[in-house]
């Protein structure tokens, strides 16, 4: 009988740090950053330079974190054309868009990986080390809808 109350005790507590590291991991750490705060600046690198240029943006969605410099994700438009863009600034290279929180809705990591790969966007270097070792990536669409997210580089890996 005893051996019921202990196993049950375990279980209990297991599930109870299942839902704290769960919770931890989707919501404790995330803010909301606004289109006007520092971290939401949006520019690309030109081709032949390392100069970042500012660019249009419209209805900015965008979360951090302090804990990891991995953690930004944002969505957006933009009026920039993809004929323009890849005209004047840096095509990424390997672009791996990296999952967010559940209830982050506009940004799908997944359907973002597909479309680059099937060539339904493109994406362009944003910030080459804005953290050591990590770049800021933009990937937009023909319709203007864009995504960023921070990914490690060739940098980081070294």
């Amino acid at each position: 009988m005893n051996g019921k109350y202990i196993g049950g005790g375990i279980v209990i507590i297991a599930l109870l740090f299942g839902a704290g590291v769960y919770y931890a991991q989707e919501y404790a750490y995330y803010q909301n950053v606004s289109a006007d705060a520092a971290d939401a600046d949006l520019t690309l690198a030109q081709i032949d330079s390392s100069v970042l240029e500012p660019i249009a943006v419209q209805g900015y969605e965008g979360i951090d974190a302090d804990s990891s410099p991995l953690r930004y994700r944002a969505c957006f438009h933009t009026d920039l054309s993809i004929a323009t863009a890849t005209e004047t600034y840096q095509v990424y290279a390997d672009p791996k868009p990296l999952n967010g929180p559940n209830w982050f809705k506009c940004y799908d990591a997944k359907k973002i990986g597909a479309d680059l790969e099937r060539g339904d966007a493109v994406a362009f270097l944003s910030h080459h080390d804005i953290h050591p070792g990590v770049d800021r990536v933009v990937a937009i669409y023909p319709d203007g809808r864009a995504f960023v997210w921070h990914q490690l580089n060739d940098e980081a890996e070294k």
